[in-house]
């Protein structure tokens, strides 16, 4: 638990859009170095000038943040510049769709180095210098933030690739929380879960590397395609509203992160139904238009 953000840094990955540029916004005016990570080099180069032209100390560097031994180097960079990082923020992510048999090895590879290898490489990169300066420090506080999502707690169809590496994201973070507990009350971890914010995260295709060409889109995963960008298009919440509630649980140590509390009545019937040992409830439950939808458009490309 931490309000004094002053002089303190903050590494943020997927830091030029979205939830990254947001916290990035605010760990500048509240005095915060800046450390910013991403993979697409134009939107870096702006933010880096927006964080400096806040009045931050900056750092920019251009990563993919699914290579092990770049992450580890990063990691150096910054240990070297300013010490132990206090807020370490693992929210770089693509998005990806489509029936889960159709998805390509280069699919799930893409996908899972981002979302999940992406946070395990933070994780691995930052958490031991963070808990050497805390044994150092008694006054060193540190908080870990991985971006998850709702659909870490759900199962939507026609999104599996995407479900299976958030669902691992929130079960690696619940898990660092816990293990974090055991050897130190100085450093504390959150996992956000937003639902459909724009951030540009259903524009991933942008930034795929080009040894993981992608293969032409399966009826599916146009169909996905469609649904993400209409329901993160027509958003209420914003991905500034979302960032204040990443500080908000960092000074509160509050481990769940939700853009949409009220979404959350579908995470209880799918808990419910595990505990009750009964099939998975109907996802559609509260829109079945959006089932029927599916289901057609599903059948009747496939017809």
């Amino acid at each position: 638990m931490t309000n004094d953000f002053k002089g303190k840094t903050a590494v943020l990955t997927g830091a030029g859009s979205g939830f990254g540029l947001e916290c990035a916004r605010i760990a500048a005016r509240r005095g915060m170095n800046v450390v910013l990570v991403d993979i697409q080099a134009d939107a870096l180069a702006a933010a880096e000038a927006e964080i400096k032209a806040l009045g931050a100390r900056t750092m920019a560097r251009r990563v993919d943040v699914s290579k092990p031994p770049v992450m580890e180097l990063l990691a150096q960079h910054v240990k070297e510049e300013f010490g132990a990082p206090h807020f370490v923020f693992n929210n770089a992510g693509v998005g990806a769709g489509g029936l889960i048999w159709e998805n390509t090895v280069k699919d799930w590879e893409w996908v899972l180095g981002v979302n999940l290898w992406g946070v395990i490489n933070g994780v691995r990169g930052f958490t031991p210098m963070m808990l050497d300066e805390a044994r150092r420090n008694p006054a060193y506080q540190g908080h870990i933030v991985n971006t998850a999502s709702m659909a870490g707690l759900l199962t939507p169809p026609n999104m599996g690739i995407y479900n299976v590496s958030k669902h691992a994201v929130v079960a690696l973070t619940e898990t660092l929380y816990q293990d974090l507990k055991l050897v130190t009350d100085q450093i504390s971890a959150s996992v956000l879960c937003p639902y459909f914010v724009t951030t540009g995260i259903h524009q991933s295709e942008r930034n795929r590397p080009a040894d993981m060409p992608e293969a032409a889109l399966t009826p599916s995963q146009r169909i996905q395609q469609a649904m993400t960008d209409k329901a993160t298009g027509s958003g209420k919440v914003s991905a500034a509203d979302v960032a204040n509630k990443v500080f908000d649980a960092i000074e509160h140590d509050q481990f769940y992160v939700f853009s949409h509390p009220k979404a959350l009545g579908n995470v209880k019937s799918r808990m419910d139904a595990i505990v009750e040992i009964r099939n998975p409830p109907d996802p559609f439950a509260e829109r079945p238009e959006i089932g029927v939808g599916l289901r057609a458009a599903l059948r009747g490309e496939a017809a």
